[in-house]
């Protein structure tokens, strides 16, 4: 039986289709639906059909790094090769020709600890998922972590090489123990699991990245108060509820006679809700009458 969902699983997640959000999974636990739908937004994951996501099934070795690959981005687009690497260059058990071998390729490059005798169909363990996704996250930087020992209940069972990896997968909130304090590190991981531990490390990763600036059209309205102050009103337009805005950050003067206005866009948060009522983004500021302004959308980190 494991071996015909092994089978099925690999046809599903070795496909690149991205898939609408047009419909949802009726069989998601709680907790599981923000995750699951948000990477299959991103083509990173699909159903069985249209309705079942199947959560409690299990996910194979392949399926593992194909997702974690994907899901983090990791590629050889820095890398220069004399010939073309190969999945057989690496591992004895990966047919080049199977729609997992670039994702093992790249793991490979990317310094993951994969057995190079890995079987690319036995299902993943808790421990072993745990320890390639934080070893992949880490290839992205540096990220902040509390210096903190977590107990862990059946640490005995724990594969010594994996302790640190482990530790540092609950520091960054990608999972957590049990209710009784445990990891259960040999258990079998699931569908719904590998899909909320990836999702929770694509947060880390998007939360610590600096991110390009935004880019959007804001116009600079100045009004005169009186001869020696202007104010400065920054605005994005009309929106479509109240939950847009933009923030003004500081005021540079790079050079004598300049000023620069940075300002931050604001975008509804995913977990309020707004009323749908017309409303202009804007801000404003006071600024001595003695300086040209211009205005800068501040860094976003």
């Amino acid at each position: 039986m494991k071996k015909i969902a092994a089978l099925s699983l690999s046809i599903l997640l070795g496909s690149t289709l991205a898939f609408s959000s047009a419909y949802a999974f009726t069989d998601l636990e709680e907790g599981q639906a923000t995750a699951v739908l948000a990477l299959k937004e991103r083509g990173i994951v699909s159903g069985f059909d249209n309705l079942h996501f199947v959560p409690k099934g299990k996910i194979s070795y392949a399926q593992s790094v194909q997702m974690i690959v994907k899901g983090l981005n990791l590629n050889l687009d820095n890398m220069k090769f004399i010939k073309q690497p190969l999945a057989s260059d690496s591992y004895t058990n990966i047919p080049n020709d199977s729609w997992y071998a670039n994702a093992f390729v790249i793991a490979h490059y990317h310094n993951l600890d994969i057995p190079k005798d890995v079987n690319p169909n036995a299902t993943i363990t808790r421990e072993q998922f745990g320890n390639l996704l934080v070893k992949a996250l880490e290839t992205k930087g540096q990220f902040p972590l509390v210096k903190m020992y977590i107990p862990i209940n059946d640490e005995d069972q724990l594969t010594v090489d994996y302790q640190g990896t482990i530790q540092r997968l609950l520091l960054y909130k990608i999972t957590a123990l049990d209710g009784n304090g445990n990891f259960k590190p040999k258990t079998e991981l699931t569908r719904g699991e590998a899909a909320n531990w990836l999702y929770n490390a694509i947060r880390v990763l998007e939360a610590h990245v600096q991110k390009p600036p935004q880019v959007e059209e804001v116009k600079v309205t100045i009004e005169k108060v009186n001869a020696d102050v202007n104010k400065v009103v920054l605005s994005r337009g009309e929106k479509p509820n109240a939950g847009y805005g933009i923030r003004i950050d500081s005021i540079q003067f790079p050079t004598e006679g300049q000023a620069i206005v940075k300002y931050t866009l604001l975008d509804p948060k995913p977990d309020h809700m707004y009323a749908q009522v017309i409303t202009e983004a804007k801000a404003e500021t006071y600024v001595s009458s003695k300086y040209e302004v211009k205005a800068e959308a501040s860094e976003v980190k």
